[in-house]
């Protein structure tokens, strides 16, 4: 049975009694699919699964959809204990941040300054600074992220390495749709039109990644093909190309390069992205 817990001090002391390997699943909530892939992989790897449910304010900016993201902790819970998921941690934003200024973990400006971080300011603070504080709350043996949003994982591999911490991060591939989209909460937001729109982001990565794979290696080159091969009402905030570790932008593909895309459907933000190899 799955157990769902509110407070830091219960958690811990639950996690005490636990004999076996811990594995964290941090979520949002929205569960899908995907979620369940990371579920199913920490499943295998650990004897005690936490996946924690927790809207992260500090990850959304002025203007974005903090107050209206989907929540719904029966349905989560109900696919959490049909996975065998041993514990749900599902704070208070008070339990987490308390009340008054917070100390935040900042990472790398060269990291945070590319891509979403362009435009989301302040997103990629809000989201090392509560994966900081579930590591240290929960302290997971493994920690598991979706590859569709490259830069987040990104830059939690750079945060576990420059504060020493010894959980392993687990990186597990993008879960999709029939046609193609890229599996995530904000989906809901789509009808049924902007979800066949919105299928296009990753076909016009595909495009490039056969460029690639046939010997085309110029950014501009790769970029643009992308690019023209979206629908036309896809209002594209970037395509780019960027080295998987890094996330500095390169100037010819190489293997192990990360092709990322951002874009707008109708009012919801969407991103994807191919390793190309």
């Amino acid at each position: 049975m799955t157990v769902v817990i509110s407070t830091i001090e219960t958690l811990r002391a639950t996690l005490d009694k636990a004999l076996d390997s811990v594995g964290l699943v941090p979520t949002m909530g929205a569960l899908h699919a995907g979620h369940l892939s990371l579920i199913q992989q920490a499943k295998q790897e650990n004897g005690c699964v936490v996946v924690s449910i927790f809207v992260n304010p500090l990850q959304f900016g002025q203007g974005e959809d903090y107050a209206k993201y989907p929540r719904n902790l029966a349905s989560d819970r109900q696919i959490c204990e049909e996975a065998g998921v041993d514990i749900i941690f599902a704070p208070a934003v008070d339990q987490i941040y308390g009340i008054g200024e917070i100390t935040q973990v900042i990472p790398p400006e060269s990291m945070t300054s590319v891509l979403c971080g362009r435009l989301r300011l302040g997103h990629f603070t809000g989201l090392a600074t509560v994966v900081t504080k579930l590591l240290n709350i929960v302290q997971p043996h493994r920690i598991y992220f979706g590859q569709k949003d490259g830069q987040q994982l990104a830059i939690v591999r750079r945060l576990i390495r420059d504060l020493n911490f010894v959980t392993e991060v687990v990186a597990c591939p993008t879960r999709r749709s029939p046609s193609g989209l890229a599996l995530s909460s904000r989906n809901q937001y789509l009808t049924p039109d902007q979800l066949v729109t919105a299928a296009s982001l990753y076909q016009a990565l595909q495009v490039a990644e056969s460029a690639f794979r046939a010997g085309e290696v110029a950014v501009n080159a790769l970029t643009s093909l992308a690019q023209n091969s979206l629908s036309p009402d896809v209002d594209l905030e970037y395509v780019e190309l960027v080295d998987l570790e890094t996330l500095q932008p390169l100037a010819n593909a190489k293997n192990l390069s990360m092709l990322a895309i951002a874009a707008r459907v109708g009012g919801t933000r969407l991103i994807d992205n191919i390793v190309l190899n």
